[in-house]
């Protein structure tokens, strides 16, 4: 796959074209979706066009990301543009559950992969399982986490790691620190 040259700065419409393909959409399908036309959508993607803020929220609905995700939070220097991610301009992603922090670490999605830094709070869970058409390995940095994978019951802490090729899961934080992970996932979905 070819990538784009990280000394070029990354355009909204390049992480919204990578957020895309990543749900398995075209043009046309996220056109119909958004009621808009295929070429308007082809010069946002493009960085021709730029979406009104109305525009951005039903995209971001359209493709099940927060609105803040598309946004950088703070300006980047041009000579780290595409190379270097500072920890206070991380860019807020992910499901929005409760008790669940997500940051992205890649300095955009136009990659094959993404890396996530994830934070689930002390006493966090996810009711519903999660399933998703990814490869993910998970880190965990600190604490510990109780994951069910595919109905198996795990139990992991600092300095585990584990996959998921698809499978259903869900997770919870029964325990009274934070568990922060580190996440690689393929194809971006954030």
């Amino acid at each position: 796959m070819l990538h784009s040259d990280p000394s070029q700065p990354q355009s909204l419409g390049a992480d919204l074209r990578a957020l895309r393909k990543a749900r398995g959409l075209t043009l046309a399908d996220l056109s119909d979706i958004l009621g808009r036309s295929v070429g308007w959508l082809s010069q946002v993607e493009r960085g021709m066009s730029d979406p009104s803020v109305t525009d951005l929220r039903m995209i971001a609905r359209a493709l099940d990301v927060s609105v803040s995700s598309l946004f950088r939070q703070e300006a980047i220097s041009a000579k780290e543009q595409g190379y270097i991610v500072r920890a206070n301009v991380r860019r807020p992603i992910g499901s929005r559950e409760e008790g669940l922090i997500e940051e992205l670490l890649s300095p955009d999605l136009t990659d094959d992969f993404e890396v996530v830094h994830s934070t689930f709070d002390a006493g966090s869970k996810i009711s519903k399982a999660v399933t998703r058409a990814t490869q993910e390995v998970a880190y965990v940095v600190s604490g510990r986490l109780n994951l069910s994978i595919d109905g198996v019951e795990h139990t992991v802490g600092a300095g585990d790691s584990f996959r998921l090729r698809g499978e259903p899961y869900k997770w919870s934080n029964p325990y009274s620190e934070p568990a922060v992970l580190i996440w690689v996932i393929s194809p971006p979905v954030y």
